[in-house]
């Protein structure tokens, strides 16, 4: 099961973006100024989290009469509206949480919303050419046979890191922060491995395949 997040970042503009997603409008949750997109799209999100400053008025009004849950949150407060409600998804049921409007915009916002990613691993970010996720040791990444898959040490090492099912295979190999080793390989198997000792990976796979 997968929960659908819209943050307050860039979004894509195509509607086919949205179609191919599949959105279950039962499992859309939105951060403020994210319901505005769900509106635009025609889609009604089950929560929306955030102290409603990038909101209008008439917008809060329509996630009133959509019998919308509105969880409403001081502007001054510890977290920001995105992480409250990821903190919030992250103890449910779900799978995965897929995160659309949380790449671009402001470069504070965009850092701070990936490293969320090493205190939420469920988490995927999402748009129209990339994704990206935490790798975890033994992560099997199917059915992208031709896509670029990119990895980024969020460590100052990601030690023995091993790559299968790439064009560019590695083998217990000593990854550093700023080597760019890793970047604009091709996953050229069903299924590609990805196995290290320790550290922390980021993966970053092109859509456009």
């Amino acid at each position: 099961m997968r929960a659908f997040v819209f943050l307050n970042g860039e979004f894509p503009k195509e509607k086919e973006f949205y179609k191919n997603l599949n959105i279950d409008e039962k499992h859309l949750y939105c951060a403020d100024g994210g319901a505005k997109k769900a509106l635009e799209l025609g889609l009604t999100p089950k929560e929306v989290w955030g102290d409603f400053d990038s909101l209008s008025d008439l917008e809060v009004e329509s996630l009133e009469r959509k019998m919308v849950k509105l969880n409403r949150f001081h502007k001054e407060k510890d977290f920001t509206d995105g992480e409250l409600l990821i903190k919030y998804l992250s103890e449910k049921e779900y799978e995965e949480i897929l995160i659309i409007g949380g790449i671009g915009g402001r470069t504070d916002h965009f850092l701070t919303n990936l490293n969320l990613i090493f205190i939420y691993p469920k988490l995927k970010f999402i748009s129209e050419k990339e994704i990206i996720f935490l790798v975890k040791d033994g992560e099997k990444i199917k059915e992208k046979v031709g896509a670029t898959i990119s990895f980024i040490p969020f460590t100052d090492e990601v030690v023995d890191l091993t790559l299968k099912g790439v064009k560019f295979p590695l083998n217990k190999y000593l990854l550093k922060r700023g080597n760019s080793i890793c970047i604009s390989n091709i996953i050229v198997d069903e299924e590609a491995i990805v196995e290290y000792k320790s550290g922390k990976l980021i993966g970053i796979i092109n859509r456009e395949i």
